[in-house]
């Protein structure tokens, strides 16, 4: 059969390329100058949210109903991976702006989106998310901040750990136990805004990677807030939070996207500069193999995201499966990818003054948080579609 240019499967729309050429320029001229600046100083990377809100990408999933771009799931994929593929700490700016409001688009009253969800689409404040906690990391059901009724408001007391942008963000959406017998079924959740009395932040993190996105601990002290801030009914908490994660997932798999290619890009010419033995080292085919997994295990993980995206869209029957497995995909492949990267620049690769080791740090991140990659296998074994 001959070519059929209309053909559109398995391929972006205009509109989505677009989008990708888009943000690429943008994080090429605003984020890129900074990266290796924001990692070596661990600091907030401002100029990223200063020209991703100026270009109305920092929270680009809320709906138009409330002042958002009312971007699809895969626009929102393409947005994180653009900026992880220069900055990965920045990306974590639209990434976890939707994980922290995801819960209220899908479970909140209209009152608390209209409420929530036209600050953070303006750029008045991020959203960040707690669920993990000391002793519930991979076992979150296990969580022990508690949120007592009194009257017209809940009393929260608890920690969270490793919330990401914590102190930064304006708002949080907190999982609390409201009944302790339930377990999972006595989970709820709730919008907690940075200002509340009683809620205070622990020292960052000192970490190996994303250093310009703070994690810290957040401490709810007695942190009394209105009834109608739970987000859904009681005892639903858990289950949003579950929800949430089958489409934020998938948001980890592009941030890995971005790394891997990143480091690919940057591989890539390095090898066409480096002379050794009288030839550019791209000519060796020892290294054009390595170049080649790279680059088919990064397209082989990109195919699989941009389907999960697909699928959150729809919201299809095999979201679970499909966002987990792009997630464990995706960042197994970024670290192999990023680790290739360091090994092809040689000495050079472990050294500051090129991006790649930074890459290969920021990309390890990504088999870890939002469930592990242990998790993730646990998760599509029990979803297999």
């Amino acid at each position: 059969m001959a070519g059929a240019p209309d053909f559109d499967l398995y391929r972006l729309s205009e509109e989505h390329t677009m989008l990708r050429e888009t943000v690429r320029a943008l994080a090429e001229a605003k984020i890129a100058p900074h990266a290796a600046a924001v990692d070596e100083e661990a600091r907030f990377p401002q100029e990223a949210l200063d020209a991703l809100t100026a270009a109305d990408l920092h929270a680009v999933h809320v709906p138009e109903s409330y002042g958002g771009a009312g971007a699809d799931a895969l626009a929102t994929v393409l947005v994180i991976e653009e900026v992880a593929r220069v900055c990965a700490s920045s990306s974590l700016i639209p990434a976890v702006n939707k994980l922290g409001s995801l819960p209220v688009v899908l479970s909140g009253s209209e009152e608390l989106k209209k409420k929530y969800l036209g600050p953070l689409a303006k750029g008045d404040g991020m959203f960040s998310y707690c669920l993990s906690e000391p002793d519930a990391g991979s076992d979150a059901a296990g969580m022990k901040t508690k949120a007592v009724r009194d009257g017209d408001f809940w009393v929260l007391n608890g920690v969270k750990r490793w919330i990401t942008n914590a102190g930064v963000s304006e708002y949080y959406t907190v999982m609390a136990v409201t009944d302790p017998e339930k377990r999972s079924k006595g989970i709820s959740a709730f919008v907690v805004e940075k200002g509340d009395e009683g809620v205070s932040f622990g020292a960052p993190e000192k970490k190996l990677g994303i250093k310009g996105s703070p994690t810290r601990e957040v401490y709810f002290d007695n942190v009394r807030i209105p009834a109608d801030r739970m987000i859904g009914a009681e005892g639903t908490g858990f289950a949003t939070a579950m929800k949430t994660l089958d489409h934020t997932r998938i948001t980890i798999a592009a941030q890995a996207l971005g790394i891997a290619q990143g480091a690919l890009d940057y591989a890539k010419g390095y090898v066409q500069e480096r002379k050794q033995f009288g030839k550019p080292i791209g000519d060796f085919q020892g290294v054009q193999f390595m170049l080649a997994d790279m680059a088919m295990k990064l397209e082989a993980a990109r195919q699989l995201t941009y389907a999960a995206a697909a699928k959150s869209e729809r919201v299809e029957n095999d979201l679970t499966f499909f966002g987990a497995a792009a997630k464990c995909y995706a960042s197994d492949a970024a670290m192999e990818i990023t680790t290739d990267a360091v090994q092809l620049l040689g000495g050079y690769g472990y050294t500051r003054d090129y991006p790649v080791e930074r890459m290969m740090r920021d990309a390890k991140i990504t088999q870890i948080y939002e469930g592990t990659n242990q998790v993730q296998r646990i998760v599509m074994a029990r979803n297999l579609p």
